[in-house]
């Protein structure tokens, strides 16, 4: 009888341990998974920022360039996308849409001296100039949340209770590919001198 009940006192502080110790981890992905939302947050309030600005910038923008309505449209449509946008990963499917968008239209401006120097488009330039920088650090924050709480759910034990907890992985990733996502370098300076036309001197004959 004494055996049988030390047994069941020992199963007892095994399940108790074990129970903790679930909780515990449990708790973990639950604070983790907390901050990947506030990161994302914070993301999507630069990126509704810049969605606020660009209307105002397009308008700048016609007023000297109303021919170039492939880049308007492009960017309408991106900008549709994005507010559009429900889930973390289709926001950023249609952020990097809008990146590129944006980078043509910066091309666009260098053809317009005018415009570079107009009052309201360098305030514009100013205040959208301030909003990439956020998106950077927000995004590159986000990211390592994203990847601490991935880490966190695919290591062994912590890998059971995730599966046992529905704490799943998190894919919505900012992802660069080859430049395709980079967010657009905002310059509205001098254009880069063109390349001389000038042959490059020949080389001095050796001396014997």
């Amino acid at each position: 009888m004494k055996n049988v009940i030390v047994v069941l006192v020992v199963l007892a502080v095994i399940a108790l341990l074990l129970g903790s110790s679930f909780i515990g981890r449990r708790n973990q992905m639950a604070i983790k998974k907390e901050a990947v939302n506030a990161a994302w947050a914070q993301v999507d309030v630069v990126l509704q920022r810049r969605a606020d600005l660009i209307p105002n910038l397009v308008e700048t923008v016609k007023g000297f360039a109303a021919q170039e309505q492939i880049v308007f449209g492009d960017i309408a449509k991106a900008r549709s996308a994005l507010l559009g946008a429900r889930t973390p990963a289709e926001k950023i499917a249609a952020n990097g849409q809008l990146d590129s968008a944006l980078g043509r239209l910066l091309v666009v401006v260098e053809n317009y001296p005018q415009l570079k120097s107009n009052e309201n488009f360098l305030r514009l330039q100013d205040e959208l100039a301030g909003t990439e920088n956020r998106i950077a650090v927000e995004r590159r924050s986000y990211n390592q949340v994203v990847q601490d709480y991935n880490t966190f759910i695919a290591t062994f034990p912590n890998s059971l209770v995730a599966s046992m907890s529905g704490f799943t992985r998190n894919d919505a990733y900012f992802k660069t590919e080859e430049g395709a996502r980079q967010a657009p370098k905002v310059n509205f300076g001098t254009a880069p001198a063109a390349p001389s036309s000038k042959p490059a001197p020949a080389p001095a004959p050796a001396k014997p």
